[in-house]
């Protein structure tokens, strides 16, 4: 039986916060451009759900066969 590797934890450098708060809020803006003002919590946790959510579970997917 194959062991998993233990991950490293390491903390995101004051850098690497400023340039993800950096993409979070240029993908907001792209997200409310693109959504109604009358619905804008449901529209835009729909547009997260379709767009953003299967990329990062694609990253993840990628990161665990990396570790096989």
């Amino acid at each position: 039986m194959k062991s998993v590797p233990k991950q490293v934890e390491r903390a995101m450098t004051p850098e690497e916060k400023k340039e993800l708060d950096a993409y979070v809020k240029a993908i907001a803006k792209i997200l409310y451009k693109n959504t109604p003002p009358e619905k804008i919590e449901t529209a835009v946790r729909d547009q997260v759900l379709e767009h953003v959510s299967p990329k990062i579970a694609f990253f993840l997917s990628e990161k665990r066969r990396e570790q096989l």
